[in-house]
């Protein structure tokens, strides 16, 4: 093994062993736990390069040795890979994912609470972005003799319902009339352009019966406009004041952080594919100087779309974490899709 392949192995030792007992790491235990034939003092040396290249640091003068966040990113880069969950973990999502197979929002909601119990940190999911959605389909379920729900179902899977009430009796023939007339007339229509003037219009090219439509078409558009926000789920905050490796102040800030809705939107609007990792201050977030995030997206119809991400130390379990990111994205992306389907 040569000397760069040497110091790999004694870094990714060190990062390993301290995610695990969060002590520092001395010559001695890595001597114990390595495969290589080679004395104390060649450790030390390789151990004392790393800290002067800025992958190590020495807590105390004779301590044992930490990783700095360069060090975790270069682990994370080169020797970090998702491992399979077992079947036991694997079943708890499924099973807990499949019960809310029907509503995408409480899929999302789910997989956060998910996330964070398996992991014991504090998770977040987003909703997909809506900026290009369209409307797949329009369905209205009627709730009292003058009232109903108008139900819009998006090209993102998203689901959005708003009341609305009416002067005259409503009944299943008069709601299949509309249904089937709105959907002809607005199935494939991007939702943002649902404007008080594309309304009008709508409304006018049905004639004398646009004057029984105005609960029905302000019902879609006011289900419409919710889907501007990109809704947000956290789950876990409080685990942070109680997780190892993580100070309060670190916590405090953490929690801080994830009370503001607008900030966990900000931070993954440029999340591409796979599973990233943000550490320390590649965060040009402040209060997240000293934490870590890891972040997929989950896919609709093979298409990138919302967040599942876990927050917490810099020194967390990044095999797990990658793990149960990646499994539970790949979960609820079978899901959503599912839903568009039908």
């Amino acid at each position: 093994m040569d000397l760069a392949s040497r110091k790999q192995k004694v870094l990714a030792a060190i990062v390993e062993n301290y995610i695990e007992t969060g002590e520092p790491v001395g010559s001695k235990t890595l001597l114990d736990q390595m495969d290589i034939s080679v004395s104390s003092a060649t450790i030390r040396n390789e151990m004392a390069d790393l800290t002067n290249s800025g992958y190590l640091l020495q807590p105390h003068t004779s301590a044992g040795r930490i990783p700095s966040q360069m060090g975790y990113r270069f682990y994370i880069d080169n020797f970090l890979k998702p491992q399979s969950l077992n079947e036991r973990i694997r079943e708890y999502i499924d099973t807990n994912l499949e019960a809310k197979a029907k509503d995408p929002e409480n899929i999302l909601n789910t997989a956060c609470k998910i996330i964070s119990e398996l992991t014991d940190l504090a998770a977040v999911t987003t909703a997909p972005s809506e900026t290009d959605s369209r409307i797949m389909r329009i369905k209205f379920v009627q709730t009292g003799r003058h009232t109903a729900m108008a139900v819009i179902v998006t090209s993102t899977g998203m689901v959005k319902n708003r009341l609305f009430r009416c002067e005259y009796i409503l009944n299943d023939e008069i709601l299949s009339v509309f249904e089937k007339a709105l959907n002809e007339k607005l199935a494939g229509f991007e939702t943002a352009q649902l404007t008080q003037p594309v309304i009008q219009t709508i409304a006018a090219s049905f004639g004398e019966l646009s004057l029984l439509m105005p609960g029905f078409l302000t019902a879609i558009k006011e289900a419409a406009e919710t889907l501007a926000n990109v809704s947000t789920t956290v789950s876990g905050q409080i685990k942070l004041l109680f997780t190892p490796g993580i100070d309060f102040d670190t916590a405090r800030n953490l929690v801080a952080f994830l009370s503001v809705e607008e900030n966990i939107s900000k931070l993954f609007e440029n999340v591409g594919t796979g599973i990233h990792s943000i550490i320390g201050r590649e965060n040009i977030v402040p209060q997240l100087f000293n934490s870590s995030v890891v972040a997929t997206r989950y896919e609709i119809e093979n298409r990138p779309a919302g967040v599942l991400a876990v927050m917490g130390p810099i020194r967390m379990n990044y095999k797990t974490v990658y793990s149960i990111l990646e499994y539970t994205a790949g979960a609820v992306s079978e899901y959503l899709s599912e839903i568009i389907r039908i």
